[in-house]
């Protein structure tokens, strides 16, 4: 375990607090003689055995004590995976200074307006080129190309050398409503010597190199075109490049636009106030017009690609939607790729879409996504342009850094100079070397729940696991306090094990059990422990049941003495 009391040394120390080994939290650490430099605060959606949960962020422990020592957090994007955890981790870190571009500015700032309970931000804006410096760390922010704009790379210099971070990036020499790559001032960097690069990870299991976002824009055209009823297009809410080509080609192909989905509907707003989404006058329209236009002169622009429970698009499928239902002659654009471990339930709302009528046009029938994220030849690129000494894959699951490391190592450079590191490691960085300390910090799962945050562990996480595979069995049992005996038969109830109605033999067999078992141990004993009576209570009768059924409720024993 991590020793706090350890001796400061010159090194610099990376701390990723998350974002290695999975997709999404992430959040790093550079330290130096106990001066702290945060790279973003993110979040990450919860797994799908994860009931209940809404968001996981970063564990910060390492932070405590601390926040005197930090000296601000710069933000790469305004992906939520890179700032979604702000509300919940920036007023216990002593709210220090934020930098950010101005769309990253602007998401950050509207969604703490709905945590009221949380300290107002004061966040400086950045854009390509701004150099600030803080204690002995000078950044200086580049652009880079990825799917929302104004995303930024860090070029770190440190006492011990240049660190060049490239955010989550693709090269992308045709975007739409962005500028393409600046290779220029990417080689420019490298002409300063790089000690360091930590480089995005989550394409390099991917071969070759990643779309550009012009062809996806030629093969939404197609669909337009051919489109004879309404489009209702899904997509995520900070695809802003995309959602902007989705209301040109509409106005292009005279059609309204209805934007359905909370955050859909924010991040829209807040693009068009910076300009980054542009639209003509009367173009975006209310849910409610929908009964005035033709089906042919409506664009439904909405969140729930994913499958995502409360989202516009699944209301739309269950028929939920206030102002429309799918019908046939319908045109469905799933404009986005599945996040691993939602396949099923994409699949599921494919189905249930299609059963409907409509047409539905995904990313594996036709180029109508493209993902952020370099591939394979776009981080050979990066390697060749920047010719580091030592490297350090971040953002991705675990095979992603890998498959990165062998890149690097593919390209020439030294197995030593390169670290596969995970959350909670302590990486520590010198002119001459690169290495992992024994030393570990708490990095484990920080799970939000409603208003509750980290109160639900594995233990919780277990029980609401078992309750949704093996149901709940409650068993209530009065006790005479003259007789020592159980009066009447106890009640049961059941929740996801058995129906009552179809079970009474069952019922009836654990009735008899439990008046026996409760019985019994009081009649041996003169004082009665009833914490341990209802303990033998829960373990003899789950014995029982699982004998019967093969299932293992939650057997919760309620016993009262009257």
């Amino acid at each position: 375990m991590y020793n706090p009391q350890q001796q400061i040394t010159n090194n610099l120390r990376i701390i990723p607090l998350g974002g290695l080994g999975e997709v999404g939290r992430n959040m790093a650490v550079l330290e130096y003689k106990g001066q702290i430099l945060i790279i973003d605060i993110g979040f990450r959606m919860p797994e799908e055995d994860m009931h209940g949960i809404d968001y996981i962020i970063p564990n910060i422990g390492y932070l405590r004590g601390k926040e005197k020592n930090i000296l601000g957090v710069v933000f790469t994007h305004g992906h939520y995976d890179h700032i979604g955890a702000v509300p919940y981790i920036i007023g216990k870190i002593g709210n220090p200074p934020l930098f950010a571009s101005a769309l990253t500015q602007g998401i950050i700032l509207r969604r703490q307006e709905d945590f009221p309970r949380q300290p107002k931000l004061d966040i400086e804006e950045v854009k390509d080129g701004s150099k600030i410096t803080l204690g002995p760390f000078r950044i200086e922010f580049f652009r880079m190309n990825h799917n929302i704009p104004d995303n930024l790379g860090l070029f770190i210099q440190t006492p011990v050398g240049n660190i060049l971070h490239t955010s989550d990036f693709k090269f992308d020499n045709s975007p739409v409503n962005d500028l393409p790559t600046d290779f220029k001032k990417l080689r420019e960097l490298s002409q300063r010597k790089i000690l360091l690069l930590m480089s995005d990870s989550t394409g390099a299991e991917e071969e070759g190199h990643s779309l550009s976002e012009r062809e996806i824009q030629k093969n939404l055209e197609e669909i337009f075109i051919k489109a004879k009823g309404r489009i209702i297009a899904a997509t995520f809410a900070s695809l802003i490049n995309r959602i902007q080509q989705i209301i040109s080609l509409s106005e292009k192909y005279n059609r309204k636009v209805i934007v359905e989905g909370y955050s859909m509907k924010t991040n829209v707003e807040i693009c068009k106030i910076l300009g980054y989404i542009k639209t003509k006058k009367g173009t975006i329209v209310p849910a409610k017009e929908i009964k005035n236009l033709a089906d042919s002169q409506i664009t439904f622009l909405c969140t729930g690609a994913q499958g995502e429970e409360s989202s516009a698009l699944m209301k739309i499928t269950n028929g939920e939607h206030r102002f429309l239902k799918f019908k046939k002659g319908d045109t469905v654009i799933f404009s986005s790729s599945i996040i691993p471990g939602n396949e099923r339930t994409v699949q599921i709302l494919k189905d249930d879409i299609l059963r409907q009528g409509t047409k539905v046009f995904h990313y594996k029938m036709m180029d109508i996504h493209a993902g952020g994220h370099a591939q394979q030849s776009e981080l050979k690129e990066m390697f060749q342009i920047m010719k580091p000494k030592f490297f350090m894959p971040i953002h991705g699951q675990y095979s992603m850094l890998v498959n990165h490391a062998e890149i690097a190592r593919s390209l020439g450079i030294p197995e030593k100079n390169i670290v596969v590191a995970e959350n909670g490691q302590i990486i520590n960085l010198s002119q001459e070397k690169i290495f992992i300390k024994k030393d570990n910090i708490p990095s484990n799962y920080i799970m939000v729940d409603g208003l509750g945050i980290g109160d639900v562990g594995e233990i919780v996480l277990r029980d609401r696991r078992v309750l949704s595979q093996d149901g709940m069995f409650v068993i209530v049992a009065i006790v005479d306090k003259k007789t020592g005996k159980v009066k009447s038969s106890p009640d049961i109830i059941s929740r996801g094990f058995v129906y009552l109605r179809e079970s009474k033999p069952l019922l009836a067999e654990t009735r008899k059990r439990v008046i026996t078992i409760i019985n019994k141990a009081i009649a041996s004993e003169k004082t009665i422990n009833w914490a341990n009576l209802k303990e033998e209570v829960r373990k003899k009768i789950g014995e029982f049941l699982f004998t019967k059924t093969q299932r293992r409720p939650m057997v919760l024993p309620v016993i009262i003495e009257v």
